[in-house]
């Protein structure tokens, strides 16, 4: 197929979500204003709480099965892998850029976490139904497409509510920290002097408790084998559970089972497990109208994440200023360097045969590395209350250069897999 028929087939996708995008923005505008600050929120936690976890959940029990997880077992991998590639070069950039505390977990998480949710599920099934489309029956390919893009929203969902909330929100609290500081620091070298403070710190610590005897009163006791023991499996005990506190604290385990996370969850056991899948899936399934009314919430959420996509691009054009080099590193990262390495991942994968030989399987893995970055992101900053609209900046500016990126390398995937 020529080069010129593929860069049309993957033009259409784009402008699809282009022309979604610009309704978004233009709903934002004030003297539209259906999107305004308000309407962003409240249509975000719909799309957080109830239209994400349907769509992920029907889209999961209705295309994967047993048979299809065992054949697309590398997709979580090669998903995991573009994370990981991307925060390596996010540290690389932050360290370059001298980037501020309390941003760096935003620039790990616009490097590393792409919009695996709603583009995927706006692009291959359009590519499918392209009559010049290369792979193949549309039907089949859309069928696959939907599997693909279901279980990469899913894994990326998961991914997103753990790692990259972790990241974000530990690098907002140590910002705040280091403000908190920096602020009592100069106030206690202001009013005291540190060497008093030292001092009074020093003598308090050397001074005996009254509340607890010294060893000398001890002296005359005994410490049976038992007892002691039974102290130190005391004090063994109250040190892991201390730890354990500190691990939740850190993770936040109402973050990491998200809504999404758990719809993934209840959408692979039913679509694995063939009982309850024929109890929920098929036109004689007695509880089929649960699954079509999860389904039909679930339409829901495409349409409606790209229109806050469009209506956030309005708030990035009123945003604060953004170091040039910090977003030119940001789409650097996601629109040259990631791209390019997963075609050598894919590659690489494909002559170890990880991947099979099923050219649409190894080309959503390549897309993988090519989307702009995630939109949960923005719901992040959101929970977090720290980089919003720095947020939104980045997203202007990388969603105006995927326009062009993103089709070019969907055109170049194609042409090397075909």
């Amino acid at each position: 197929m020529e080069f010129l028929d593929l860069f049309f087939t993957a033009l259409m996708p784009v402008l699809k979500v282009l022309l979604v995008t610009a309704v978004g923005l233009f709903l934002a505008t004030e003297r539209v204003n259906l999107l305004g600050e308000n309407a962003r929120q409240q249509l975000n936690g719909l799309v957080f709480y109830v239209f994400f976890p349907a769509l992920i959940g029907a889209s999961l029990a209705d295309t994967i099965t047993l048979e299809s997880m065992v054949t697309l077992w590398f997709m979580p991998v090669n998903i995991l892998l573009t994370f990981v590639i991307g925060s390596a070069l996010a540290w690389i950039l932050v360290k370059v850029t001298g980037t501020p505390q309390h941003l760096q977990g935003l620039v790990i998480g616009c490097s590393s976490a792409g919009n695996l949710g709603n583009m995927l599920l706006i692009i291959l099934p359009v590519i499918c139904q392209e009559n010049k489309s290369p792979f193949g029956d549309s039907s089949t390919c859309s069928t696959h497409g939907e599997a693909y893009a279901s279980l990469s929203l899913a894994i990326q969902a998961i991914y997103v509510w753990s790692y990259v909330y972790f990241i974000m929100r530990t690098s907002a609290e140590k910002g705040i920290k280091e403000i908190n500081t920096s602020d009592s620091t100069s106030i206690i070298n202001t009013s005291y002097g540190t060497s008093q403070i030292f001092s009074e710190i020093s003598t308090e610590a050397l001074l005996p408790s009254n509340d607890h005897p010294s060893s000398e009163d001890h002296s005359d006791q005994v410490e049976l084998p038992h007892t002691r023991f039974e102290g130190k499996m005391k004090v063994l005990l109250d040190s892991v559970k201390q730890h354990l506190e500190m691990f939740s604290e850190k993770i936040n385990l109402k973050m990491v089972f998200a809504p999404s996370t758990i719809a993934a969850i209840v959408g692979l056991v039913i679509g694995i497990i063939s009982p309850m899948r024929k109890v929920m899936i098929g036109d004689s399934a007695p509880l089929r109208v649960i699954y079509s009314s999860a389904e039909l919430l679930g339409e829901a959420a495409i349409p409606s994440v790209t229109l806050i996509v469009g209506a956030n691009l309005l708030k990035g054009l009123r945003g604060p200023g953004v170091s040039p080099s910090l977003i030119a590193g940001i789409l650097t990262i996601r629109n040259i360097i990631l791209p390019a390495m997963g075609i050598g991942v894919v590659k690489a994968a494909r002559h170890f045969g990880l991947v099979g030989t099923y050219t649409f399987y190894q080309f959503t893995l390549m897309l993988q590395y090519a989307i702009p970055s995630a939109v949960n992101i923005g719901t992040i900053t959101q929970m977090i209350g720290s980089g919003g609209s720095e947020f939104s900046v980045i997203m202007l500016w990388s969603y105006a250069v995927a326009t062009v990126s993103l089709t070019l390398w969907l055109t170049l995937y194609m042409w090397l897999l075909t």
